[in-house]
């Protein structure tokens, strides 16, 4: 895919081509920004370009088609094992960038998830970032920057990478699935701006599941011990999907909280479940509505500290079915 097939972040896609018509390209980069708004895309069409044999990123030379099938000799794609990116790997990457180009002016290392790098293999790669290789090129990608030591962030060239919009993500879902109307609505603004998840395999869970989930949550009561038990562990066994669950009851309080205050249904997400966001606004008061947020949004990093996922969406029933 080329800088002109994708969908928005111009500024950042004329700044790289800018950079490979004057020829001074950095030697290290910082894609920084959510998920799934296209980081790897740009990054990819940035290494096609600089590669391609008419110095475009034409998509159809023969550089560029090895970039696209991931089969490229100077193109090092590095990501986390398991649950990090570790030291070996690491050296791995110097050793291949220590050599000479085999068909492009340039080896290129994309890492993919930089966040990921436990310290040692921060600190590994923080000696390629200072002494650099004059034909190297070290292109990170991160969602989380502040968990990217300090000393590589300093050493790359940041670009940072928004969320698209809510209205132009509503307009790809008509193009490209034909979703429109409130379901085009929903999902754009559950994906907070993320193609990833609005193309991706979180498309169900936002339009469908998401239906499921509420019905069951709003049916807790205080009392309800064995079904609010239930619901933890089948939540606990979501684990690839958990914090997405989580922001879509987030969603759904905030929308009961912006009800209460008299906002236009157009500033709500589930905009399909009125009937239910007005009878369980009844139920509650802004108080316990932002103690329900807060509940949610403590959950959500206890979480992401690999708490007990179990214990911890217990603990959050219990506060949310009070």
């Amino acid at each position: 895919m080329t800088f002109a097939h994708i969908l928005g972040h111009d500024r950042q896609k004329d700044l790289l081509r800018r950079a490979i018509a004057s020829g001074h390209l950095a030697h290290a980069y910082l894609f920084q920004g959510p998920d799934g708004v296209g980081k790897r895309l740009i990054a990819l069409a940035f290494v096609r370009a600089i590669f391609c044999e008419n110095g475009t990123g034409c998509g159809v030379c023969t550089a560029c088609r090895k970039v696209d099938h991931n089969n490229h000799p100077d193109l090092h794609i590095l990501e986390a094992d398991g649950s990090s990116i570790k030291i070996e790997q690491v050296r791995t990457i110097q050793k291949e960038l220590s050599y000479r180009p085999l068909e492009s002016p340039r080896k290129v290392c994309l890492i993919d998830g930089a966040e990921k790098m436990n310290p040692a293999a921060g600190n590994a790669l923080l000696k390629t970032l200072e002494e650099p290789k004059g034909e190297a090129l070290i292109i990170l990608l991160t969602s989380q920057p502040e968990r990217v030591l300090i000393t590589i962030q300093s050493r790359c060239q940041r670009i940072a990478f928004s969320s698209i919009s809510r209205h132009k993500l509503q307009e790809v879902l008509s193009e490209r699935l034909g979703i429109e109307g409130t379901q085009g609505h929903v999902l754009a603004s559950l994906s907070e701006g993320s193609f990833k998840k609005a193309l991706g395999k979180d498309r169900d869970l936002y339009l469908e599941k998401r239906r499921d989930l509420l019905k069951t949550l709003t049916g807790l009561s205080a009392g309800s011990i064995i079904p609010l038990f239930k619901l933890a562990e089948e939540l606990a066994a979501e684990k690839d999907r958990l914090q997405e669950i989580l922001e879509i009851f987030q969603a759904f309080y905030r929308d009961l909280l912006l009800y209460r205050k008299g906002l236009q249904e157009s500033h709500l997400i589930n905009i399909d479940l009125m009937d239910k966001i007005r009878r369980v606004a009844t139920q509650e008061t802004d108080s316990t509505l932002l103690a329900k947020l807060e509940a949610i949004t403590e959950s959500r990093k206890q979480i992401e500290r690999n708490v007990n996922r179990q214990l911890a969406l217990e603990v959050l029933l219990m506060r949310l079915a009070a």
